[in-house]
């Protein structure tokens, strides 16, 4: 039987305003996610896309509810020390924005998380150049950001997130700064690390983007309506 990686259980998320007023943001969602499963969340602007993610990517506790990553409820854990060993073990990140150092190479940006990790620097430099090559960056190692096309710079994120293996990968619209054709080759890259075992979770509100998930989860008003949404068949 397929093991789990990720469970909530009526998790909520509210923020407050200075005047203390509650806004909520996640109202009871429940949701499972299995290891290795591609999963993309849809929904309309200002749903709790991100929220959602951040919450499984353990930047933000929740305010009230259940929060299961391998087995072990860590919900209720709101030690920024101990939120961030279990970020910097288990999980890698993507943004739209690529965030990488301009005045680094892709093969230091890449390695940098490594450096952190306490990884030496043959070692991590050995790593970053197999990922970059990976995705086809081989003849991109020694530029800088400023000399990449923004799907090259998206590649060279990928990699950073891949760099201290871990099991789960968190992107937030991966493609929403890319043209069409830099974004279906990074979505064929999502594909390929997925076939070798890792567990993605992908904010999108682009349909040809998620038609790569495995499954599609649907939020409505913070709250979980489809755990299989189906595209329509247009797309």
């Amino acid at each position: 039987m397929t093991e789990q990686a990720i469970k909530l259980e009526a998790a909520h998320k509210s923020y407050y305003l200075a005047n203390g007023e509650e806004i909520p943001v996640l109202k009871g969602i429940n949701l499972e996610i299995k290891k290795g499963e591609f999963v993309a969340i849809m929904g309309e602007s200002g749903c709790g896309k991100t929220t959602l993610l951040n919450i499984i990517g353990c930047l933000h506790p929740l305010s009230q509810g259940k929060y299961f990553l391998d087995g072990e409820n860590i919900g209720t854990v709101k030690d920024d020390f101990t939120l961030a060993f279990i970020r910097n073990k288990k999980m890698g990140f993507i943004f739209q924005q690529f965030n990488l150092f301009a005045r680094f190479s892709a093969l230091k940006n890449v390695a940098l998380p490594a450096l952190y990790a306490g990884v030496s620097a043959e070692e991590r430099e050995e790593k970053a150049k197999k990922l970059l090559q990976s995705v086809g960056m081989a003849n991109r190692l020694h530029y800088k950001p400023t000399e990449l096309s923004g799907g090259q710079q998206q590649r060279v994120a990928i990699c950073r997130a891949l760099i201290n293996n871990p099991e789960i990968i968190l992107a937030d619209e991966p493609t929403g700064a890319l043209d069409s054709k830099s974004g279906l080759e990074v979505m064929e890259i999502f594909t390929k690390f997925k076939n070798q075992g890792q567990t993605i979770v992908m904010v999108t509100h682009t349909a040809e983007v998620a038609k790569y998930a495995d499954r599609i989860i649907y939020l409505r008003d913070g709250q979980v309506v489809d755990n299989n949404y189906k595209l329509k068949s247009h797309y």
